[in-house]
């Protein structure tokens, strides 16, 4: 019988996240992604909880409510400006850009429009105002070691190089 997902195992998981209205996926994870359950949740809570009791092989679809997570879009956290008092590093369409307030608090904000004209930054977080599915196919399932315990993580081996082989560069 295999294991299954429970506190203290080891799980690797690939996801995709699709807009439930429009069917497009908006984020994918191909390369596994381990963490150790119930010591360091990667991802919404409602999606470790549908994980619980699942095993390696197993496929599974959690809905999920952006405006739940998020909270509602927020459209005084959308701000736009004339392009030429944005840097040229910013003038990209996806461009995260770290902004402080002036209380010292930061927020990530995503160029979202660009024109001849203007740029402009979205704060919101992508999700948010948006009912989402998160499809996981769980790769690995496994007790995790003491070690991975303490990290949160797989350990991962360094590589077994003969020294005499490096060179300098």
């Amino acid at each position: 019988m295999s294991e299954t997902i429970q506190d203290g195992k080891f799980v690797e998981v690939t996801y995709k996240v699709t807009d439930k209205k429009s069917g497009h996926v908006l984020t994918m994870v191909e390369f596994p992604l381990g963490y150790i359950h119930g010591h360091n949740e990667i991802l919404a809570p409602s999606v470790h909880k549908a994980l619980e009791r699942k095993a390696a092989g197993d496929v599974i679809e959690v809905p999920i409510d952006g405006n739940h997570i998020f909270g509602p879009r927020d459209e005084s956290l959308v701000f736009t400006d004339r392009i030429e008092n944005v840097p040229e590093a910013y003038r990209q369409i996806g461009t995260s850009i770290l902004m402080e307030n002036d209380k010292g608090q930061t927020r990530s904000f995503v160029v979202t429009r660009i024109d001849d004209e203007t740029l402009t930054v979205d704060g919101n977080n992508p999700l948010c105002g948006r009912e989402v599915v998160f499809t996981l196919e769980i790769l690995t399932v496994r007790d995790a070691t003491d070690e991975e315990t303490r990290a949160g993580a797989a350990i991962i081996a360094e590589p077994d190089i003969d020294p005499s082989l490096m060179r300098p560069v």
